[in-house]
């Protein structure tokens, strides 16, 4: 069984345009996601779903520098899209997971992973938010999205790849993941979306990254222990509905 994490990423962001590419310690934001899911013992391969605007060009040419799979296609479609990686990296499950979450956990990822694997659900997720944001991931076969891809042409649910599938629990097993974290977390933000969102992670990458570069989900929390302050450069920010 092949596992592929696909990461969604484009430049046309609304609320903060091109961050995908926005440097953190001299890196990309984007990179620093490869680097971390490429630490995700049980993912074969990882694969950026870009579009094909040629705005995204930037996006394909650091893919090529890293080495890393890449596949352009509808800018809108995003279920497309993505259903097309999996494809092109010949996957059997698909993980995904979206650009803008640069501090996603390895270890979150692989037990998100082993659940899908050890049991018969046909998506397993994060998403009920116990998760901090940012720890978006959603696991489930690429047979799965090929019959969503067959059943909806919303464009809501095209643009949201996941989104039919654990809204149709009659005829899809769902399973959210509980995150076993205090309440108080649930709803920390810890990803970009906003050039706020943006200055917290860069904080955080700061603090953490040059001691540990694949420091953990808990490291981060600890450093807002130590750091309160922290918490409060994004906290006024809303989610925006799907």
């Amino acid at each position: 069984m092949r596992i592929v994490a696909t990461i969604e990423a484009r430049m046309r962001s609304t609320r903060l345009p091109g961050k995908v590419l926005k440097p953190i310690l001299g890196r990309p934001m984007l990179e620093l996601m490869i680097e971390r899911l490429g630490r995700v013992q049980q993912v074969d391969d990882v694969v950026i779903a870009t579009s094909d605007d040629p705005s995204c060009d930037p996006i394909e040419e650091l893919a090529v520098q890293l080495g890393v799979s890449c596949f352009r296609g509808s800018e809108e479609d995003v279920l497309d899209r993505v259903l097309k990686a999996g494809r092109q990296a010949q996957a059997d499950v698909i993980v995904e997971t979206t650009g803008d979450c640069p501090l996603i956990d390895p270890n979150v990822v692989d037990g998100i992973i082993s659940i899908y694997l050890a049991n018969g659900f046909d998506y397993v997720s994060t998403l009920q938010r116990t998760f901090p944001l940012g720890m978006d991931t959603q696991v489930f076969a690429t047979a799965v999205l090929e019959e969503v891809a067959r059943l909806t042409q919303d464009p809501v649910d095209r643009e949201h790849v996941s989104l039919y599938i654990y809204e149709h629990p009659d005829r899809f097993s769902v399973h959210w993941v509980p995150s076993k974290l205090p309440e108080e977390y649930w709803g920390l933000r810890l990803v970009v979306d906003t050039p706020e969102d943006f200055a917290l992670m860069s904080a955080i990458y700061e603090n953490l990254y040059p001691k540990n570069r694949m420091f953990s989900l808990q490291d981060v929390l600890d450093l807002f222990s130590r750091q309160p302050e922290l918490r409060e450069i994004n906290q006024h920010i809303k989610q925006r509905p799907v």
